[in-house]
Parts: C-alpha cells; structure tokens; sequence
C-alpha cells in the first residue's frame, strides 16, 4: 500500500513540476516573442541594435577575450603569478565544497571583505524623504513578489544547509568529479573560471522558487501519509529524535575542541567551508574584487574632502613607478568602469602593463552616503553640483596621490635629488562628467595659483558643452528648469532607495540578458530616450556597481548644473540663484565662464568624440577645441566612430592603443636633474677661479 502511494505521489509531484515549470517557460518565451514582434515593426533598430545577433549585450565578466598577440592569454603580470603559483604551491587551499561552488556565483577576491566593511564603515543613518515614502508604498504594491522572494531564500537556504550536513557526514561520499576537475586545472584557467556570471534573473529564481515549494509540499504529505500508515515507524522516529536530544545535551555538557600542535607529526586534517556566494545569486562584486580576481595586486585609500566627504582612491599599485595615470569615471559610473573589459580592453589594465602606476578616482554620490558626519541628513549629502566634483574631489585624490607618490619614491630612491617638488609625472584619463570635472579643477586651480600636479589630460567625451541635444533631452531640460523650484525641496537626488529595489533591478537586468528580444526591445527604447545613441545600455545595467547593496546616484543638484549649461549655451560653475550667493561664492554676481579662462591651461590636452555620440555631440567636443586652440593651449583633437558609453564600457583597441600613445608622449621624471645641474654650476666655477 505504501509502495502504491509513494509511486501516486512521485508521479504527481512530477507532473505538477513540469506543468508548473513548461508554463512559466511559455510565458517567458510569449513575453520575449512578442517583443521580437516590436522590434521587428521599429524603425531605425538597425543602427541602433549593432551585435545583436552575436548578443554583446551580455555583461563582459564571462571571460577576458584575448588577442592574437598575446601568447599565454595573460599580461605580464598575469604570467609571472602563474608562474609563481604553479612553482611555490601545487595544492591551493580549496576555498569551496561541493556543489555550492558549481551553483553560486562567483567568489570575490580574498581580501573583498575588507573592502566590503571598508565601504560599509562610514555609512551612515539614512533619514525619510520622499523617495522612502514612495519605496515603502511600491513595497506593499509588490507584497506578493516579496512573498515570494522570501519563500525563496529560506528554502534555498534550508536546501544548502541540508546539503552541507550531507557534505559533512564522515560516512558519505566525497564528489570525486569535482576534486579531479580543480587539479587539473592550471592557476590561468582557475583565474576565468571565477570571472564566470553567474547570477540569476526574476525568472531564474522563479522556476527555483516553484520546484523547491513544490518539492517541500509533497515531502509533506509523502511524510503525513507515511506516518498514518506506518505508526510503529513513527514511535521510532519520536523516540530516536528524543534521545538524541538527551545526546546532545550531554556532549555540550563535556563539550572539547581539538587541537594540531605545530610539531605533530600526523595532524588532523581540516577543511575550509566558506560561503562564498551572495544572497539570491546576485552579483555585489567591488572593483577590488574584478582586479583581483584577474591577478593584479590592489590597494584600497579612502580620501576626505575638506566638506567632509569620504571618496574611496582605488589603486593597481607599481610603488616604484615614475609614470603614474588616474582615470576618472563619468555620471552614475564608478571605477568598475575602467575594469569592466576584463584584462584585455581595459584602459587601467592596459595602463598598468605599460608601467603606469594606476588611480582609479570615485566620486561622491553613493546610495550609501559615506561621510564623515554619521548623522548627516539625506537633503544636506546629496547638496553639491558639478562645483564639488571639480573643487573638492578631485583635488582631494589628486592631493592623496602627490602625498604617496612623493614618500614612496623617497623611500625606494633614497640616493636620488631632485630640485623638483614632485618626482613623478601625472596623466589624467576622464569620461562624461569626469572630463568636465577634470577641466574645471585645473582652471579653479590655476585661478587660485595652485598647482594642479598634472602633466597630461586626455579626455573622453568630455561634458562642458550642450547646445546641440535630441528635442528629448532638450524638452527635459526646459521643463526640469521650469519646475526646479518646485522640485528641489522634496527631491534631493535620484536613486534607488531601498535594498528590495536594488536587488530587483539587478536580477532584471540579468533577465534582460537572458532572454535576448526582451532586452533588445529595452535596449533600443533607452536609445530612442538618448537620441538614438547606440551605446550598449543593457549591458551597462548589468554591471555590478549596480547591486543590491550600494548603487551610484545622481544629485539633483548636478542635473541642475547641466539644465543651466544647456540653457546657457556656456560651461559654467553652478548657479545659486541670487546674486548675494553668487558674490559670496565667486566674488561676481555671475558664475565663473571655465571656457573664458582656458588659456590658463598650462599642459597639452586630447580630446576624443564619438561620431555616434548622441549625448555629448561631437560638435560641443569641437567647441572645447575651439576654445583652447584660441587659448594658445597644447590641444590635440581625435573622433572616432564610438557612442557615449563605447568609450569605457566597450572593447576597442584602436581607442586603447591612441590613448596609451598620448600617455607615452609625457616623459617620466628625471632621475638626477639637480644633482647633474649643481655638478655643472661646480665645473663653471672651478672654471672661472
């Protein structure tokens, strides 16, 4: 009779299962179909939907791509760890077990932790505005989905749990698969294994959700109808578990821990069991964590800006290198987007394999709210413009980077004399805002007789300029002018507030991945959005700095900024509205006009535009050459066939390969230009006695 009912059971648990899992496929496959029927009925999805057929619109993490030029498929960084892994230690310590490492996501780096707290430890207390109000309104709207989400994780984690015990049981077996597949592969192939994706989407967690619901329903009733037909089964159970408790209470009354001193000579073995997966398989990876993983050493430097901001200065440190680059990402960007290509298409990794000691800059913005004031409110963080970015920011890092850079040197060239103040050459690399930043920090610096310590600028795209934008982007503009004064006491910023929020948008991103109509069809509104610019937008939502728990946000202030620089058909600083705040701020009832004041620049400059750049036309790049070029600055101009985000988020080696030539043309430091002058002021006087 049993037998007879656990067959009934199988069989309808199986049925259910594949009913359930064949209908949510059908829907996912209807929803991807008839977006392909959309995209084939829009216009202009040709030039907007460039590699759709091979889709790379999938995130750049699956793998480094490697040219032809390379011959062991890693740079030479990368060759001489593999080499010294490979002679040092055979048998690495095995940071996973079982199964979890073959379903989670990838492993961050070793040291990801710390940064993770790093980040973490001066966040600080977020107050209730707007933004908040409405989360917690959408978050009872979306009950149900978080319902289930929640279902989800418990059992996902009830399913690990049993596996871990099965995993520890001395008496089961050991995956022999497993174990063979790591020694057989090399320190280089272990490298592209962890820069796998995998993180799953809604619809992924869905189909896990339902089979693991299902599966634990009919457990239930296989148990229920188990314990009603065999009740001598169930006394059994009833007093086994009851002695086991009793057990259990007697060996944590004489509970000891062994121990392995260092001289014995068989100790016992021990197994490292490390959770290494993140919660609902998303994707949190820091940049620390992408440039560990691929071989390069890191180094973490938080900077506070005289405000009291807390910037994170990330570093692929050469200590001893007189050649020294610091990139600097544009709006809603961090330094994952220098990294973002893997080894080979990154500007810092391209940087750092040609001898560059290389900054990754990060600005303030971050959902987070890193500040030196724990207790600062969210209205008054998110209360700076583009101003700050160019005043205080990045004066800090650079000041930071002059600071190491000058110690390190002295301690690794201790015989070496200089008659200069900085014995290392600084080139800037910067995109988007980034750019415009950059140009208003050297101005502002050189107003003020500072030095600005750079040698070099090259700048991708810059903003400044935006007379020439789609009717969309002007419509916006107008109107957000318009109704700034309305706005600006209730909306300090614009983000993603919540962990919930964070956390859906990332999986829907994934799920844009994996279902390739459905994220063309998004791909091409976002482009008719920016005017028809082709950059791989569904991609750029994929990346990991947009996680679950930080993401970068966007002040109201800036979009402010650039409203004004639109309508004022000039690269300005900010605005405050009244004259008494202008004079008390510049000194002048007007803002400072940065593009009046660029014959103050003092160091050559490349500019490079994107020919389908639709969000910064090529035009306005012209008009900053213009500028310079009556200047009598050193100005260089290049424009290559890129879109806005093809600058940092794509693949290019003709882009890579200019921009390093640019760098190449600054000199490094003199090793021993005083030391050779004061021999040739002694051989004159010598001379002349």
């Amino acid at each position: 009779m049993q037998r007879l009912v656990d067959n009934a059971l199988a069989v309808t648990k199986e049925s259910v299962k594949t009913f359930t899992y064949e209908s949510l496929n059908n829907i996912a496959r209807s929803i991807n179909g008839l977006s392909a029927l959309l995209l084939t009925i829009l216009p202009g999805k040709a030039n907007i939907l460039e590699g759709v057929q091979g889709w790379e619109l999938r995130p750049t993490f699956h793998g480094p791509r490697f040219p032809r030029w390379m011959e062991n498929g890693v740079s030479s960084f990368n060759h001489f760890i593999h080499e010294l892994s490979v002679d040092s230690d055979t048998s690495s310590t095995d940071y996973s077990s079982g199964e979890d490492n073959l379903d989670g996501i990838c492993p961050a780096s070793p040291s990801s932790h710390v940064s993770k707290t790093s980040r973490t430890s001066t966040r600080i207390s977020h107050d209730w505005h707007w933004t908040d109000w409405m989360a917690y309104i959408f978050s009872w709207i979306l009950l149900p989905a978080r319902f289930l989400l929640g279902v989800l994780f418990l059992l996902f984690r009830l399913l690990n749990i049993r596996r871990s015990k099965v995993s520890s049981d001395p008496g089961s077996p050991r995956p022999r698969n497993f174990h063979s597949f790591r020694k057989v592969h090399s320190s280089k192939d272990h490298v592209v294994h962890r820069t796998t994706d995998r993180r799953r989407g809604v619809i992924e967690d869905l189909h896990l959700a339902i089979e693991i619901f299902i599966e634990a329903i009919f457990d239930m009733f296989h148990k229920a109808v188990h314990w009603v037909l065999s009740p001598s089964a169930v006394f059994r159970i009833f007093v086994r578990w009851f002695s086991s408790l009793i057990c259990i209470d007697h060996d944590v009354l004489n509970a000891s821990v062994p121990t392995a001193t260092l001289g014995d000579n068989n100790p016992a073995p021990t197994e490292r069991n490390l959770t290494l997966h993140q919660a609902l398989n998303t994707d949190a990876r820091t940049c620390q964590d992408v440039i560990a993983e691929l071989g390069y050493p890191y180094e973490a430097i938080h900077v506070i800006t005289a405000d009291g901001y807390v910037l994170l200065l990330e570093r692929i440190p050469r200590r001893d290198a007189r050649k020294t680059v610091y990139l600097q990402h544009g709006i809603l960007d961090s330094s994952m987007g220098w990294v973002s290509n893997g080894v080979v298409g990154s500007p810092a990794f391209a940087a750092f394999d040609q001898g560059y000691d290389v900054f990754l800059g990060n600005f303030r913005g971050l959902v987070s709210r890193e500040h030196v004031d724990k207790n600062i409110s969210s209205r008054q963080y998110w209360r700076y413009s583009i101003n700050e970015h160019g005043t205080q920011d990045i004066p800090a890092m650079i000041e930071k980077i002059h600071e190491i850079k000058t110690a390190e040197l002295k301690i690794s060239k201790p015989d070496e004399e200089t008659n200069d103040e900085q014995p290392y050459k600084l080139c800037a690399i910067s995109h988007s805002l980034g750019g415009a930043g950059m140009l208003m920090y050297v101005v502002t610096r050189r107003l003020k007789e500072k030095p600005h310590r750079l040698s070099r600028l090259v700048l991708l795209s810059p903003a400044g300029f935006h007379d020439e934008t789609n009717f969309l982007f002007t419509v916006a503009h107008y109107l957000f002018l318009l109704l700034a004064p309305i706005l600006a006491p209730f909306v300090p910023a614009f983000y993603i507030p919540t962990r919930f929020f964070r956390m859906l948008f990332n999986k829907l991103a994934r799920d844009l991945h994996n279902y390739p109509a459905v994220g063309g069809l998004v791909q091409t509104l976002l482009s008719y959005g920016f005017g028809g610019d082709s950059s791989n937008w569904v991609g750029v939502l994929g990346l990991p700095h947009f996680n679950m728990n930080d993401m970068p946000g966007l002040s109201f202030r800036v979009t402010h900024h650039l409203a004004q620089i639109k309508s004022t058909r000039k690269f300005r600083m900010y605005d405050y509205g009244s004259t008494s705040a202008n004079m008390e701020v510049y000194g002048s009832p007007e803002p400072i006009d940065l593009g009046e004041y660029y014959s103050l620049i003092d160091i050559p400059v490349d500019l490079v535009a994107g020919q389908k750049d639709q969000i910064i036309n090529s035009s306005m790049i012209t008009k900053h050459y213009k500028l310079m070029k009556d200047g009598g600055v050193d100005v260089s101009y290049k424009e290559f066939e890129y879109a806005h985000l093809d600058f940092t988020f794509s693949h290019h080696e003709e882009l890579l390969a200019y921009v390093m030539s640019r760098l190449l043309l600054v000199e490094p430091a003199p090793k021993r230009q005083s030391s050779e002058k004061a021999l040739k002021l002694k051989k004159k006087g010598q001379a002349s006695s």
